[in-house]
């Protein structure tokens, strides 16, 4: 199936499944962060899916093609995004398993049904207000820098919108990491699993992956560090797992 594109958008190939996504170099393109949380996250079948801010669709669409039998929808307060997502969605026939709708993360309770998500997802804009530039660009900004949300708001939102015993799973910068546990704890989700992830051996952790479970009790398991690079530069071997590519 062939979609009209807008200017400066193009059709990339996943390599996963025969999926694509439309995207646009002007706006925002997604990045390595979000395909590792859509192999992070624990998915199962039957879930009712949530990936709050989804941006270009990206999260939903992966999330898509590791399970057929997921029911998964994507909340975007901008609207070109929501627009070219939702072509996103069609380009890849997954209208009947993926839907995108606009919203602020701040109003999902309004949205969305309350306690009634099997999985969450989200990556969330990583900068606070006042720690760097922010891009003039404003897609960018928004995706980049907590000007619409924070984090407390998205995991506050999380866990008022998944039922008890449901998973929430995020990646953000490994220096969040306490801010994090902190209101993950406050608004009753329990870290269950964390993996560090480095851009090498010889680098320290630049980003964390997380997955809570809403009213759990306390028990952390680490996972294995997450190298992106070897040491020749090139993707490590858990990257080209993660990306599919053999």
């Amino acid at each position: 199936m062939e979609l009209a594109l807008g200017e400066h958008e193009r059709i990339d190939d996943l390599q996963y499944k025969g999926l694509r996504i439309i995207q646009n170099p002007n706006k925002f393109c997604f990045g390595t962060d979000a395909v590792l949380l859509s192999g992070f996250a624990t998915i199962r079948r039957g879930d009712r899916v949530l990936d709050l801010g989804t941006g270009t669709g990206i999260i939903p669409i992966l999330l898509a093609g590791r399970q057929d039998e997921a029911r998964i929808t994507g909340l975007e307060i901008q609207a070109d995004m929501v627009e070219m997502a939702s072509r996103s969605i069609r380009l890849n026939q997954l209208q009947d398993r993926v839907k995108i709708i606009k919203g602020d993360i701040k109003d999902a309770r309004d949205l969305l049904e309350m306690d009634s998500f099997d999985l969450v997802v989200s990556n969330p804009p990583y900068k606070k207000l006042g720690s760097g530039l922010v891009n003039p660009n404003s897609s960018l900004a928004i995706a980049r820098h907590e000007l619409l949300c924070t984090l407390e708001d998205v995991i506050g939102a999380a866990s008022d919108l998944l039922r008890s015993g449901a998973r929430f799973a995020m990646i953000h910068q490994s220096d969040r990491l306490a801010d994090i546990i902190y209101f993950m704890r406050t608004h009753r989700l329990e870290p269950k699993r964390l993996q560090m992830v480095h851009p090498n051996k010889d680098k320290p952790p630049n980003l964390v992956l997380v997955e809570g479970i809403k009213d759990s009790r306390p028990h952390i398991k680490w996972s294995r560090p997450l190298f992106v690079y070897d040491d020749e530069g090139n993707y490590s071997q858990d990257i080209k797992d993660i990306y599919h590519i053999k």
